[in-house]
C-alpha cells in the first residue's frame, strides 16, 4: 500500500521506501521538483516557493529555487546517492495572476523556471522530464519506486511525465 508523503511549501523530503509517494499539492507558481537515483532507490522532492534567496543569505533555503536544489542534491547524496545518477523531473511554476497591466515581474512562476533552469545548466544536470508554465496550477506525486512523475489539474486525470 502507498504511502503518500506531504511536500510543503519550502520543504524537501527523501525517501528509499519504495511504497512512499511525495506529493506537492496545488502547484501554482511554486515548482516541485523531483531527483531519483535508480542505483540506490533515493528519491527526493523540492516544493520551492521564490526563485532566489534574499540578497546576503548563504544558507541552502528549500524555499527558494537557487538554493532548493542545492539542498536536495545535497540530502540525497547524504542518503547514498550519486549525483551523476540522478534523473529531474520538474512541474509547476505556473503565472497564476494574468491580467492587462500586470508588471512581468509578478511572474513568480516564470521567474522560478528560468531559476531552475539557469541552475541545473551550471549543474550539468538534465531534465528528464517537465511540465511547467501555463495559467493552472497542479498536484504532483513522485514516486519512489522507479521515479516516476505524474501530474493532476483540476478536471483532468493524472498523467505521467
Amino acid at each position: 500500500m502507498s504511502e503518500y508523503i506531504n511536500v510543503g511549501l519550502g520543504e524537501i523530503k527523501i525517501s528509499r521506501h519504495l511504497q512512499d509517494v511525495l506529493v506537492a499539492y496545488g502547484l501554482g507558481s511554486c515548482l516541485g521538483i523531483g531527483m531519483y537515483d535508480p542505483a540506490t532507490h533515493t528519491a527526493g522532492m523540492l516544493h520551492a516557493v521564490l526563485p532566489a534567496r534574499p540578497n546576503g543569505r548563504e544558507e541552502l533555503n528549500p524555499r527558494y529555487v537557487d538554493t532548493g536544489i542545492l539542498a536536495l542534491i545535497h540530502s540525497l547524496v547524504q542518503m547514498g546517492a550519486k549525483r551523476e545518477n540522478l534523473i529531474v523531473r520538474m512541474a509547476g511554476g505556473a503565472n497564476m495572476l494574468t491580467a492587462p497591466g500586470f508588471s512581468p515581474t509578478l511572474n513568480i512562476g516564470t521567474r522560478n523556471v528560468e531559476a531552475a533552469y539557469s541552475i541545473f545548466s551550471g549543474l550539468k544536470l538534465n531534465i528528464s522530464s517537465q511540465e511547467v508554465g501555463g495559467t493552472i496550477g497542479r498536484t504532483v506525486r513522485f514516486y519512489v519506486n522507479g521515479g516516476k512523475m505524474t501530474i493532476r489539474t483540476v478536471g483532468n486525470q493524472e498523467r505521467e511525465i
